[in-house]
């Protein structure tokens, strides 16, 4: 599944660099745009239809795989201890650090928050030795970042996120159009848990998928979605003193 992820990515690379539009790809294969726009998020490409599309770049499927590779070995899948360390100490960098990994632009940066340009660029400069985008000239911001890129576990991000962010989070009654809230619970076999934590993991990249899909959208179309998939062992303390002692008897 990851390296169909990687494909795909270079694929979008690809039709980007020569100028095609999903409207483009969609009017030379015949088929709609939705279907072209599902057909990436799914990544659910049959051998015909990549071939097609790689010959409308002039490319091979065998050159679509060179371009993944050395894409992904160019890009960052995560950073080091105390470069988390360095973006969580500075509540500006760490903001500015979040919108570029969602594909904020320089000027929708600019105009969002109160950063003064010089600033902004400081921060930028930062996060590009940091290896995480490049530094473009007129302030374009180029990511460079892996697609399975994401914060360490347990690491200063997330602690901060966990600590600071989450009952702000849950203080929603999850009932507006926009907003949706599941709660689930049984009992699964191990086998059957991880079967259901890949699909988690398959839903957080279509989410990444779709993103990416929307990232050339106006600023004023796309909205700033945040979905927290959580999963573990867990009992409700409530009921913990219902539990059976095996060495006492009911």
């Amino acid at each position: 599944m990851a390296q169909t992820r990687q494909l795909i990515a270079a694929l979008k690379r690809a039709l980007k660099a020569h100028g095609l539009t999903y409207a483009r790809v969609a009017a030379q294969l015949g088929l709609s745009e939705a279907s072209i726009k599902r057909l990436f998020s799914r990544g659910n490409f049959t051998l015909q239809r990549l071939e097609d599309i790689c010959r409308m770049l002039d490319m091979e499927i065998s050159d679509l795989a060179q371009l993944a590779q050395e894409e992904e070995q160019k890009a960052l899948a995560g950073l080091s201890l105390e470069q988390e360390q360095e973006i969580v100490d500075d509540l500006e960098l760490l903001l500015v650090a979040v919108c570029v990994l969602n594909r904020w632009s320089f000027d929708e940066l600019l105009d969002y928050f109160c950063f003064g340009e010089h600033r902004l660029i400081n921060l930028l400069m930062r996060l590009d030795r940091l290896k995480m985008i490049e530094l473009l000239p007129g302030n374009r911001v180029k990511l460079r970042v892996a697609p399975n890129f994401k914060w360490r576990e347990n690491g200063p991000i997330q602690r901060f996120f966990l600590s600071r962010l989450q009952q702000d989070f849950f203080a929603s009654r999850f009932d507006e159009d926009h907003e949706k809230l599941l709660v689930v619970n049984g009992m699964l076999a191990d086998s059957s848990l991880g079967v259901f934590q890949r699909r988690l993991e398959q839903l957080a990249r279509e989410f990444d998928s779709l993103c990416e899909n929307d990232a050339g959208l106006p600023f004023a179309e796309r909205n700033g979605i945040t979905v927290v998939l959580a999963m573990r062992r867990w009992r409700y303390g409530i009921f913990q003193q219902y539990r059976r002692d095996p060495d006492q008897t009911c």
